[in-house]
């Protein structure tokens, strides 16, 4: 196991990497440690869980609700669940969001441990404290920002996830890449899913590398002023269209990636060349590359976006592969970038 401490303004988190699921233990007492996970995960993994008290959710995007929120806390509540325990996320994004924004604010806060069991989670989701919940059609809209004391990578979990999860969470990986690493974006256009899928030893070495980019992101920018925004490549027309059409995370980022590269085509002299690069890659790793979309819905949709700042909006552009910036854009400049490009 590899232990790497990340200070943050007003605490510290622990990143576990490559540890066994029982090495949470090493951090609270297991009689005081109450586990939220997805009820498909337990039943995988039902022997990790013995011993401890269990909360099994449903955890698809459409249960990421705070009438969910409401009956997790209510079963805190039956079970006599008071501050001296610790509540531990285990599962994907949807888990690790709930679990976060649950103990943020039961009993006005209780400890927080993180255990992401797909790529998706364990690359972005369970990393920078964000959680939180939709509400309707529109994206963490309502949430907290609140730190675990650890997250734990236990890479036995991902031999029980699902190709087109791995498929899912590769959309992520191939964003880090496009903003921050143009070495990792060489390295993908080299593999394909089946490669990293059979090889668990490359597999790990890749998520550690897009848990160090990310990380080193937030800690310049632990209140999203400036360069944490980039992490939102891909993002902005994706959350959009994402509950919109009832589409996959990876899936929906992987279009709206293909969309933000355009949109830096015409505004940034991104060269189109690397727009068809990014497009290859993508299809290279099975994720979707085109969908007819509802230009109207989706831009009334853009409108409720949390990174809107009145008549603008702080959209993330490409300057090459490995180099992204955040310019403002005003919606009518949106509006017409839409006509162009789709």
């Amino acid at each position: 196991m590899k232990i790497i401490e990340t200070a943050f303004e007003s605490s510290k988190v622990l990143t576990l990497m490559d540890a066994n699921f029982e090495q949470i233990n090493n951090y609270h007492t297991k009689e005081k440690i109450v586990i939220l996970t997805d009820k498909t995960v337990f039943g995988l993994h039902k022997n990790k869980f013995e011993g401890y008290v269990v909360i099994t959710i449903d955890g698809t995007e459409k249960n990421k609700t705070q009438k969910t929120i409401d009956e997790i806390i209510n079963q805190l509540l039956e079970k006599d669940i008071d501050k001296s325990y610790m509540l531990v996320g285990v599962g994907g994004g949807v888990v690790t969001d709930m679990a976060g924004y649950v103990a943020s604010i039961f009993k006005r806060g209780i400890k927080l441990g993180l255990v992401p069991t797909t790529i998706l989670g364990m690359t972005d989701a369970a990393i920078g404290g964000k959680n939180g919940v939709n509400v309707g059609i529109y994206k963490n809209m309502v949430g907290t920002t609140y730190r675990a004391q650890f997250i734990l990578y236990d890479f036995s979990f991902l031999q029980t996830l699902p190709k087109a999860e791995w498929v899912n969470g590769f959309a992520e990986i191939i964003k880090h890449a496009c903003i921050k690493d143009v070495a990792m974006f060489e390295e993908l256009i080299k593999n394909n899913i089946d490669f990293y899928y059979d090889n668990k030893i490359a597999t790990a070495i890749l998520i550690e590398k897009n848990v160090a980019l990310k990380t080193a992101v937030i800690v310049c920018d632990e209140h999203e002023t400036g360069e944490r925004y980039e992490l939102n490549f891909g993002h902005t027309f994706g959350h959009a269209i994402e509950n919109l059409y009832k589409m996959p995370h990876g899936s929906a980022i992987s279009i709206g990636m293909i969309m933000a590269a355009k949109i830096s085509e015409e505004v940034n002299n991104f060269e189109s060349d690397m727009v068809q690069k990014l497009i290859l890659l993508l299809k290279q790793y099975q994720l979707p590359t085109f969908l007819e979309i509802n230009k109207e819905q989706v831009f009334s949709l853009l409108k409720k976006d949390k990174k809107r700042a009145g008549d603008e909006i702080n959209f993330v552009l490409l300057n090459t592969i490995g180099d992204a910036k955040v310019q403002k854009i005003s919606f009518v400049q949106i509006a017409d970038l839409l006509d162009q490009t789709l």
